[in-house]
């Protein structure tokens, strides 16, 4: 059973080190949603190591294998503003470890602004929100889900990330608190 989690950020250049504000938002509505503890840890942690020069993006797995594995019960989360990828995949908007305490939230094809749209703070907020919950849902053992307004719906555009909601259908929040 989920303790809490602790977020952290993730980048090696400005645009890819998400703001703190953003961070302390989303531990909010984390908190609500998950009914536990909540925290941002007050350090950067560098990903240069995992960037692919010729793709442009960094190797999420590479940077999950690299976080320091938080206490017993809770889950670490990084955000980052880098692009992410897997290498069978184009990219990546997360990736957690199955039953595992590390996952990785990307805001950058969160943004409307990697779309070319003006900026929109407030959609921003609630992709990541949703992105956070599903692979934060993983780390418990969650797996896709079919229901498609939940959070656990598998999502591989921007678009059907929009159609779901920042929380579990009944059945996934049953088995993540089970």
């Amino acid at each position: 059973m989920l303790k809490g989690v602790e977020l952290i950020r993730a980048g090696d250049t400005p645009r890819t080190i998400p703001a703190l504000a953003l961070l302390d938002r989303l531990t909010v509505i984390l908190a609500r949603r998950l009914g536990v503890s909540c925290h941002v840890r007050d350090t950067v942690i560098s990903i240069a190591f995992a960037e692919d020069a010729q793709r442009g993006q960094y190797y999420s797995s590479g940077i999950l294998a690299s976080l320091t594995a938080p206490p017993s019960g809770h889950a670490i989360l990084a955000v980052t503003g880098a692009d992410l990828y897997v290498p069978v995949l184009t990219f990546v908007f997360g990736e957690a470890q199955l039953n595992g305490p590390r996952a990785i939230v990307s805001t950058r094809r969160l943004s409307d602004e990697f779309y070319g749209e003006p900026s929109d703070e407030s959609k921003l907020n609630l992709r990541l929100a949703k992105e956070a919950l599903h692979e934060l849902g993983h780390t418990q053992g969650l797996r896709h889900c079919d229901n498609w307004r939940c959070a656990m719906a598998s999502s591989h555009a921007v678009e059907r990330l929009d159609l779901k909601e920042a929380q579990f259908c009944r059945r996934c929040m049953d088995r993540f608190v089970g």
